[in-house]
């Protein structure tokens, strides 16, 4: 595989004064096919949004920067039997990545629970800049979904596309030794419905185009990523690419990013919307529970798979 380092994603701008973000007027559906057809034909989308505070946004990764400073034993209390939701870290095949999970993470109390876990005394500053940040990131998750079901005609059936709470992950990848351009994080799709991701301004994302060449992807300081994952695709019937992405690090400073992702309740069965199969779109998945398929893709079997595949491997339908 080569490099492209001029692959453009789409940028759409969603600042707080626009029009477009009246629902029901002819400037919003417009702004709705676009977040359409960047889901459809990239996987993803880059967020253009003032509606965050940016002090807000540097207060937040002050904070998550103390997280990480905390010992390793204090670090691995935060367990969760869950996939990707508790700690992650001290693993020799992927040693400069680190990561914590934190479960409905928009709500105080779920948060002070986790903050008394890692603090003893609790940390009152860590609860409310970061739930400040979630709840602000939930009410654009909440918009981008409406827009998606607006554009497929769904918004007057349903209110959300798959009844989801939100998941935190902040993640670091530690500088490597002087001169190397090392492996963060290998190249996945996301296995949660959605994310929205944000970053310290360290570059290292990257994301696989459609002729399988790896370009890197930078975000402005107001800017967040929107990404399409597996159970986004199956909800569409496959309409909606995925983003397969990995994180690649040079240069002398950690790299500090926080996700959004929308996790499915316990119970979840994922399936294709109804109005989305016809004969033009046949079904390509089966039904499958959430959960299972979480739990799959950490079997032998499953891990074996190319992340891209592990959907199909688990839930597609025989031709």
């Amino acid at each position: 595989m080569g490099f492209d380092s001029h692959y453009q994603i789409p940028a759409i701008d969603f600042s707080i004064n626009s029009t477009e973000l009246d629902r029901g007027t002819e400037e919003w559906y417009s702004l709705c096919m676009r977040v359409r057809e960047a889901c459809e034909n990239y996987g993803c989308f880059e967020i253009v949004y003032d509606k965050i505070p940016l002090q807000l946004k540097a207060d937040t990764f002050s904070m998550i920067r103390q997280l990480f400073n905390l010992p390793v034993e204090t670090k691995e209390k935060n367990v969760n039997p869950k996939p990707f939701h508790g700690y992650y870290g001290q693993n020799p095949n992927s040693p400069l990545y680190e990561s914590f999970g934190i479960e409905d993470s928009s709500n105080y109390e779920s948060f002070r629970s986790f903050t008394e876990l890692m603090w003893p005394n609790g940390h009152d500053q860590f609860c409310d800049t970061v739930v400040t940040m979630m709840k602000k990131l939930d009410e654009l998750k909440e918009m981008i979904e409406m827009m998606i079901l607006d554009s497929y005609g769904l918004g007057e059936k349903s209110n959300s596309i798959i009844a989801c709470k939100t998941l935190l992950r902040v993640m670091k990848y530690g500088a490597p030794p002087s001169g190397e351009y090392a492996n963060g994080l290998t190249p996945h799709t996301d296995k949660l419905v959605s994310t929205i991701l944000c970053d310290d301004q360290v570059s290292g994302l990257e994301f696989e185009t459609k002729d399988g060449q790896w370009a890197k992807l930078s975000l402005s300081p107001t800017s967040y990523l929107f990404i399409v994952g597996d159970p986004l695709m199956a909800w569409s019937n496959g309409r909606m690419s995925r983003l397969k992405h990995r994180v690649m690090i040079s240069g002398e400073k950690d790299r500090y990013s926080l996700g959004a992702f929308a996790s499915p309740v316990e119970g979840t069965i994922i399936k294709a919307e109804k109005e989305l199969v016809d004969e033009d779109h046949p079904r390509i998945l089966k039904d499958f529970d959430y959960k299972d398929f979480g739990r799959f893709t950490f079997t032998k079997e499953g891990s074996a798979i190319d992340s891209e595949m592990q959907v199909f491997a688990f839930a597609g339908i025989s031709t």
